[in-house]
C-alpha cells in the first residue's frame, strides 16, 4: 500500500514542525489530496494510525481535504474544474489544458500543544 509510505513521509514532515515549534503533542493535522494525486484519501487515513505510532502525533486528528481537478484552457484561456476522468475546459470543451490543480498533497496545518500550554493548542500553518 503505497499510501502508508506517503503517510510516513507525512510524519516526518509533521515531526519536523512539531519539534521546530516545542511541541508536545500534535493535536490535529490537516492536509489537502487532489483527486489527481494518485493518492487515496480512505487508505491515508487507514495507514495514519500506523504511521504515527510512537510520534508526537499519536492519537491526532488526520483531517483531509479534497481538491478538485482544475484545468487553464490553451484554447480560449478559461480556468475551470474538470471530472478526474474527462480533463477538457469547462467553457469550450476543448482536449488541450494545463492541469492548475488537484494533483498535488500539501501539509496545510498541524495543531500543537506546547509544553508550557494548557490544553487547546496552536495552529501552525505548514510554512511558519
Amino acid at each position: 500500500m503505497h499510501e502508508f509510505a506517503v503517510c510516513q513521509g507525512l510524519m516526518r514532515q509533521v515531526e519536523r514542525v512539531a519539534r521546530e515549534n516545542g511541541a508536545r503533542v500534535v493535536r490535529r493535522i490537516v492536509v489537502s489530496i487532489g483527486a489527481l494525486s494518485g493518492v487515496e484519501a480512505e487508505l491515508l487515513q487507514q495507514a495514519f494510525a500506523a504511521a504515527s505510532a510512537g510520534t508526537l502525533a499519536e492519537g491526532a486528528v488526520l483531517d483531509i481535504e479534497a481538491v478538485a481537478p482544475r484545468v487553464h484552457c490553451l484554447e480560449c484561456g478559461a480556468e475551470s474544474l474538470a471530472a478526474s476522468n474527462r480533463l477538457v475546459c469547462g467553457q469550450c470543451g476543448d482536449w488541450r489544458v494545463l492541469v492548475i490543480a488537484g494533483e498535488e498533497m500539501l501539509l496545510k496545518s498541524v495543531e500543537i500543544e506546547r509544553a508550557e500550554e494548557t490544553p487547546g493548542g496552536d495552529r501552525l500553518a505548514a510554512g511558519e
